[in-house]
């Protein structure tokens, strides 16, 4: 009974990672339909900002100017392309295979961009840098990552959702945080990520923690465990978002990058619970919420509000755009 249970939310009931055959499909046929299509209607949906309720253009507004902080006048550097057309670089017939024309990235990444770029004119420059940015760029860029630093100060890494394929999942889970073990759970790669490493190094032998340098445990086995660590590797920790949208509780260093997703601006103790970046602290911390359970089940819900902002696709598709028409404005095209 149980081995049915865990298939069936497996493969039906939500607690898998999202699908990549409909995501490319999507993708292929974006390709196919004309760009002309899409210009004539960029102008009717960033006026759709003009129709909303006042409480809710601020909202949409502080998020653009969050993920595009651009100093007036900068200036895209000589190394951007115009929009790349897409090629396939072998003879291979699988379709992730596809590349950028000019290799700046890979399938999903070029999807992301041009589901939104294909609204401007091909003509416009711009510079996306793809994978994982935990920098700051010395020109304007398009990036899924980025450094947090103050949002009152200006920065040349615009954001947007990219990659969400891996990123930006949401998952069902059948498990209340009271039925789960008090267990410390880390899935995901160390290599060549010192601060994972010195995590794994300082707790794989406590009897609380089940750490593994693998992400081969399906996303349901992962929801029997009440804390899961959500570490950053080069950039953000791409759990974190599933994570979140769990009964499990994330735990996690204060982040240092962030996405699409808001992470500098979520709440230590009410949105994750927050461990010293040294983790020394982990199992105290872990015992205070065994010993205030209500206080873990209340960050899974704060958790679970937060997320619910990212889960209206007509606004989330009006913001994407009025972020790249920010980017071109800004950049004197």
């Amino acid at each position: 009974m149980h081995q049915l249970k865990r298939l069936y939310y497996i493969y039906f009931g939500g607690t898998h990672k999202n699908q990549h055959f409909p995501y490319m499909l999507h993708g292929i046929i974006m390709l196919l339909m004309p760009n002309a299509l899409y210009r004539r209607l960029l102008r009717k949906k960033l006026n759709v900002f003009k129709s909303l309720p006042e409480e809710e253009k601020k909202y949409v507004q502080e998020r653009v100017d969050y993920y595009c902080r651009l100093e007036e006048g900068a200036k895209v550097s000589d190394i951007n392309e115009h929009l790349p057309r897409i090629e396939r670089p072998s003879k291979s017939v699988l379709v992730k295979d596809y590349k950028y024309k000019n290799k700046v990235g890979n399938t999903s990444y070029f999807f992301d961009t041009y589901e939104y770029m294909r609204y401007f004119s091909s003509h416009l420059k711009f510079l996306t840098i793809p994978g994982d940015v935990f920098y700051h760029l010395p020109s304007p860029a398009i990036v899924k990552s980025r450094p947090i630093s103050d949002p009152s100060t200006p920065s040349n890494e615009v954001l947007l959702n990219l990659d969400k394929i891996r990123h930006f999942t949401w998952i069902k889970d059948p498990f209340k945080w009271e039925d789960k073990e008090c267990r410390i759970l880390f899935r995901g790669e160390i290599t060549n990520k010192p601060r994972r490493q010195q995590f794994f190094d300082m707790w794989q032998d406590h009897p609380l923690c089940d750490l593994s340098d693998t992400s081969s445990m399906s996303l349901y086995d992962h929801l029997s465990s009440r804390y899961i660590m959500s570490l950053e590797g080069n950039d953000v920790a791409s759990n974190l978002k599933w994570v979140m949208s769990s009964n499990s509780v994330a735990v996690m260093p204060r982040p240092t990058c962030e996405t699409w997703y808001m992470e500098g601006k979520l709440i230590p103790n009410y949105h994750y619970v927050e461990i010293a970046p040294d983790y020394h602290d982990l199992i105290d911390r872990i015992n205070y919420y065994e010993a205030h359970p209500e206080e873990a089940k209340a960050i899974t819900q704060h958790a679970h509000e937060w997320i619910v902002q990212f889960q209206n696709k007509q606004r989330e598709d009006l913001i994407s755009l009025m972020v790249l028409d920010k980017y071109f404005r800004v950049t004197g095209q």
